[in-house]
């Protein structure tokens, strides 16, 4: 990488739990470095971490995301080649996606395309993943389209579920997941481009 550093920026919009693991992950990086925390919620828990860790967090409103240019411009002025999302509940405008193609990396809590969509993010996945006795769950990593957790699939996990799972005990068996595989794999995929060829992992 000749010393060049890759510049990611995370959007994240409560706890940043991933968002704190991808910084741990890429800290002291030789080529690829967290630069930016992007939120969309003041109180969100996850500008702590990015404080704590020195590193420059914005705070983004809707009319400028959705109806403006999706803060493409400061983004580029931060020299970001790529976006990661970690828990962000947001859907990413069109206007970003054209300015960053191929380039916005997503992480869903279930093996896609089942329980994806509107609306299916962290307890309401797990609900419906228990509700309809699947034996397996797991997450998806993923490219970012227009369509809510439709992009391109990279790499998938799975884990099982048991008869005695709680939606609670399956979210905790998906964190570990995310908290294994995530940073592994975006450094992969910022690293790497031939590494965007479709991939399709489970129980490797």
């Amino acid at each position: 990488m000749s010393g060049r550093k890759i510049h990611i920026a995370i959007f994240a919009s409560g706890t940043g739990s991933n968002a704190a693991r991808l910084i741990q992950h890429f800290r002291n990086h030789s080529s690829v470095n967290i630069s930016l925390i992007v939120c969309n919620n003041p109180s969100a828990k996850v500008l702590d971490i990015a404080a704590s860790n020195h590193i420059e967090s914005l705070l983004i409103e809707k009319e400028r995301f959705f109806k403006g240019d999706g803060y493409g411009e400061i983004f580029k002025e931060r020299k970001i080649e790529w976006i990661v999302m970690a828990g962000f509940l947001w859907k990413v405008p069109v206007t970003l996606i054209n300015a960053y193609p191929d380039r916005i990396v997503n992480i869903h809590p279930a093996l896609l395309p089942k329980y994806g969509g509107k609306g299916m993010y962290g307890k309401y996945v797990h609900e419906s993943v228990i509700a309809a006795k699947e034996k397996t769950s797991g997450i998806t990593i993923h490219l970012v389209d227009e369509i809510y957790d439709h992009g391109r699939i990279i790499f998938q996990k799975e884990c099982i579920v048991e008869t005695t799972d709680t939606p609670e005990t399956l979210a905790k068996k998906i964190q570990e997941l995310e908290h294994e595989y995530y940073g592994k794999i975006v450094e992969e995929i910022v690293s790497r481009p031939s590494f965007l060829v479709f991939r399709k992992t489970n129980n490797e």
